[in-house]
């Protein structure tokens, strides 16, 4: 039995470089960044070179980049604040964000009273920008929350175009960026949203560390209190080797960014070929099917199998050491349907199994046609 590992979504295997400048850094600096003798001066020294270098990528201050535990902390810093401190009443989003969006303005529906509007989207998942536009004309103290790749389906947002979109109507914008930062380039200087989320460990870095974009004189305050670490943005002390993880993690992957792209999209063309060559029912589930429409990193495919038959699909894919996933890796342990899925499926197909496959640089078209193989026994 081989081990495939195709669930680069959920997280990523983190590169041998990574590793050793973590290790490096453990060994020798652990120091306290808020320390004022020496051992601490050199551990925050290397925070701080870290921010600046992560602040570079995107063409921003180094002061505009807050560290926190991942992803979620970080949108959820971003969407309490908005609400709490800046006076936003009304929350726009779509229905296809991912729970750390969509549990949090819940939250702030019951907690704060505001209001939460959901954009249109058209069959395939994607944002109607008509409706967008129309929904920025009330006069409601607003913050539009839309991703930028979709963690299930591999949609991908026209972010230039939203951003400008409600910059143009004096509106907020945040985008969780988890699955595109060091998969893609983003200028904020050119791209006007005023926050962003991201996660190390989508971007083979290590786990329980990210970062939030909040674009100076925002207001956004603390969720998180204590110290005066992150300037004052979120307490506690830094985790100096993951950060160092993270910004080591994201200057390779950008560093090979062309490459990887390239290689990483020839194998889900050629995985997509595959698929379509299995059966002429296949249905690819959102915009993954369209290379120009969609991230490079993922496919998520509708099976034409019969409900009864593949109720077991996951279950013996993984016995055949294939790791995959049905949605995101945050509602694995539900046995609720995908909430993305059951928002642009119809009944019959919701019944059907569908897979996501996330492909990475170190993923190959040996184990492509691995899975195909096993596929086979259902299709």
């Amino acid at each position: 039995m081989k081990n495939v590992y195709f669930d680069n979504a959920a997280t990523t295997a983190i590169r041998d470089g990574v590793v050793d400048r973590m290790t490096e850094v453990m060994r020798t600096q652990y120091g306290n960044a808020s320390s004022t003798h020496s051992i601490g001066r050199s551990a925050k020294s290397l925070m701080e070179t870290s921010r600046k270098s992560i602040a570079s990528f995107f063409n921003v201050h180094a002061s505009e980049i807050v560290f926190t535990a991942g992803g979620t902390e970080a949108d959820n810093l971003v969407l309490l604040s908005a609400v709490r401190d800046l006076d936003v009443t009304e929350i726009i989003t779509s229905k296809l964000e991912h729970h750390a969006v969509l549990h949090t303005v819940e939250h702030l529906q019951k907690q704060y009273d505001i209001s939460i509007t959901y954009v249109k989207l058209h069959e395939n998942g994607m944002v109607d920008f008509n409706d967008l536009e129309q929904l920025l004309q009330s006069p409601n103290k607003k913050l539009v929350s839309l991703m930028h790749i979709n963690n299930e389906i591999g949609n991908k947002l026209d972010l230039k175009k939203a951003a400008d979109l409600c910059k143009a109507n004096h509106t907020l914008f945040h985008s969780d960026t988890v699955q595109s930062v060091g998969h893609y380039k983003l200028d904020l200087q050119d791209i006007p949203l005023d926050f962003l989320a991201a996660s190390a460990h989508k971007f083979h870095g290590p786990k329980g560390v990210g970062f939030a974009f909040i674009r100076k004189g925002s207001g956004i305050k603390a969720s998180i209190f204590g110290g005066e670490q992150e300037r004052g943005f979120r307490a506690g002390t830094e985790s100096i080797h993951n950060i160092v993880g993270m910004e080591k993690a994201l200057k390779l992957s950008y560093a090979h960014l062309e490459k990887e792209r390239l290689q990483i999209l020839e194998l889900k063309t050629y995985f997509i070929g595959k698929l379509k060559a299995l059966s002429p029912k296949m249905m690819f589930n959102g915009n993954c099917g369209n290379l120009d429409e969609s991230t490079y990193t993922l496919i998520n495919v509708c099976l034409p199998v019969a409900p009864e038959k593949g109720g077991m699909l996951h279950f013996q894919l993984d016995l055949k050491g294939i790791a995959c996933s049905k949605g995101s890796a945050c509602q694995s342990g539900s046995n609720q349907n995908s909430h993305v899925l059951s928002e642009i499926l119809c009944t019959e197909n919701l019944l059907k199994p569908s897979v996501r496959f996330s492909l990475s640089c170190f993923n190959t078209k040996d184990e492509v046609d691995y899975v195909i193989n096993a596929l086979k026994e259902f299709v």
